[in-house]
């Protein structure tokens, strides 16, 4: 039979499949690390509730140039973030306060607070979540500024 499933794979151009056994292993829980979890952004205001409409989730890879600033902005919604390569310092336009958040650290971006991220000596790579409205921009840039990416 094994032969004939060859041979005839073989004719027609389609690869032969093996069909995976009745009897798999038992299914078991992943190992899960928090690596963030908030009810306030990194500079400790806590977050509204939501705006009604269709949720949206947007995942992107946000990659700033050696010692760039990025330009000043607002984020509407909750977000967080997660430094792969590099450093991030986020600095809030308002108060001046400022984090610098390293490769491998997690942190809550602030919403409705003018604030920009600034990449340290190397490449920044940084993986962004947004919990926003369908519709809605997950970045909104200050009255003069470039958008945010």
């Amino acid at each position: 039979m094994k032969r004939f499933l060859m041979s005839l794979s073989v004719l027609t151009g389609v690869a032969a499949t093996t069909v995976a056994p009745l009897h798999a292993e038992p299914a078991k829980s992943g190992s899960a690390d928090i690596l963030v979890k908030s009810t306030a952004s990194w500079n400790g205001k806590p977050y509204a509730p939501y705006a009604s409409g269709t949720p949206e989730l947007t995942v992107l890879k946000l990659t700033i140039a050696p010692k760039a600033a990025l330009p000043w902005h607002k984020h509407p919604y909750p977000n967080a973030g997660y430094v792969l390569e590099g450093a991030l310092t986020i600095q809030d336009k308002e108060s001046g306060v400022h984090k610098t958040f390293h490769a491998g650290e997690a942190f809550t971006e602030s919403v409705d607070d003018a604030h920009r991220g600034v990449a340290g000596d190397e490449k920044t790579v940084v993986l962004l979540v947004y919990a926003g409205i369908k519709g809605q921009p997950t970045s909104v840039p200050l009255p003069g500024q470039q958008k945010e990416y």
